[in-house]
């Protein structure tokens, strides 16, 4: 599975634990939809749900007038899994994952839902 499908993958199943408390290894099942297991696709949701209240601090410090509850759900889900890539897949230069942030913004969200996700992960690499 290419990199971009299993992020595509990764917020769709964050969206699902964030909405229903479902558990990772059922919203990931869900989203494969009987295709093979993806090592990175695991590797990004179990990164961002191991690390999430680190992440949510972060994202709540970056924030300016609005709370993390009022963000989008789906804006949520893919600002908290740049962060984890940002904080801690060091493999992932964090212009990439910012760019496939924006990438992903506009293919579940729109226009303006990638300008506010560029806007909040720009804060977030400048303070790092």
């Amino acid at each position: 599975m290419k990199r971009r499908i299993a992020r595509e993958k990764a917020v769709q199943s964050l969206f699902q634990i964030d909405m229903s408390s479902t558990d990772r290894d059922e919203a990931i099942e869900n989203v494969l939809e009987g295709e093979e297991r993806d090592s990175f696709l695991v590797q990004l949701v179990y990164g961002t749900t191991d690390h999430l209240e680190e992440i949510d601090n972060i994202l709540k410090d970056h924030l300016e007038k609005w709370t993390l509850n009022r963000v989008a759900n789906v804006d949520r889900a893919i600002l908290r899994l740049a962060v984890h890539e940002m904080m801690f897949e060091k493999d992932i230069p964090v212009n990439v994952s910012m760019n496939e942030a924006i990438e992903l913004a506009k293919v579940f969200s729109g226009e303006e839902s990638s300008r506010f996700i560029n806007g909040v992960l720009s804060k977030i690499i400048k303070k790092m």
